[in-house]
């Protein structure tokens, strides 16, 4: 059995063991805003519920292994004291995914992940309406574990509100963990699904990913493409060019012959066919034929 002293491999060794060793974690879908307003959202699977009297939460935003920088969230939590933070299920992995890209400041992550901003009751931050639950907190305390890459900032969290999704509820109220279908955080590209075990989902790209907000509108409202599908499309750097487009139909003329005159929403369900296998690329060359 191998052994290791922390101190003396690297920090990115030592955060993948960690990481693949303590797994599966929840994911803190963590909404907060800035000084001058604006929205930030970003995944933390940092994360757990450790008091219920008073209600405490704690998520901790490592600062960056690669360059020892921090981020969005840990900045303004520190300057407002409020955050929402949201579950994730499966419904919406992709999107969060995708929101896990550094943009730049002030960039919005709601529209880039076409997540759809909720208004809350006790804080300024916005929840997201797709989570099946969200929590409202006050940040009672932040502390800072270390100064060099790969130090986590517990933030610690008091729940002043929080809101439940009416079909996670059973009759009597009480939150039924099937229909939750929550998912959690593992090692590598690995997350885990309550109900169905581990999955993958490639890490965002190291450059930025075009959102959702920056697609076609009839892509960005269609009907048929679910949220998961639209994360998935919008974590490409750039959109296919006229000529790739051209030589895709060529190539699939004789499994969909007159694909240019189809209709949107049959266009979409072929689409969704080539997402389940994880093909983005054959996805979007067919969208915009």
């Amino acid at each position: 059995m191998p052994s290791f002293d922390p101190k003396v491999i690297s920090t990115k060794t030592l955060h993948s063991h960690l990481l693949s060793s303590v797994a599966p974690r929840p994911i803190a879908f963590a909404s907060t805003m800035d000084a001058e307003g604006r929205p930030n959202l970003s995944p933390f699977s940092y994360f757990n519920v450790f008091s219920s009297n008073p209600p405490i939460l704690v998520f901790s935003p490592a600062r960056r292994v690669r360059d020892n920088t921090t981020k969005h969230t840990l900045e303004n939590s520190k300057l407002t004291k409020e955050v929402v933070i949201n579950v994730v299920n499966y419904d919406m992995v992709h999107q969060m995914s995708l929101s896990s890209t550094d943009y730049a400041e002030g960039v919005n992550e709601f529209e880039k992940s076409g997540l759809t901003m909720l208004k809350s009751d006790m804080v300024k931050p916005y929840r997201v309406a797709e989570s099946p639950v969200q929590f409202e907190c006050k940040v009672n305390e932040i502390i800072e574990l270390g100064t060099e890459g790969g130090a986590g900032n517990l933030i610690i969290c008091e729940v002043v509100k929080f809101h439940i999704a009416d079909e996670v509820l059973d009759d009597d109220g009480i939150i039924v963990q099937e229909k939750m279908d929550l998912v959690a955080r593992a090692g590598g590209n690995y997350y885990s699904r309550a109900k169905k075990g581990f999955f993958e989902i490639p890490k965002p790209l190291s450059k930025l990913g075009i959102g959702v907000d920056a697609m076609p509108r009839e892509v960005r409202e269609s009907m048929v493409l679910t949220g998961n599908d639209l994360g998935m499309l919008g974590n490409v750097e750039a959109l296919p060019t006229e000529t790739e487009i051209n030589e895709f139909i060529n190539s699939v003329g004789e499994r969909y012959p007159n694909i240019k005159e189809k209709t949107h929403r049959e266009k979409h369900k072929i689409a969704r066919n080539y997402l389940s296998y994880g093909d983005v690329e054959s996805a979007w060359k067919l969208l915009l034929s």
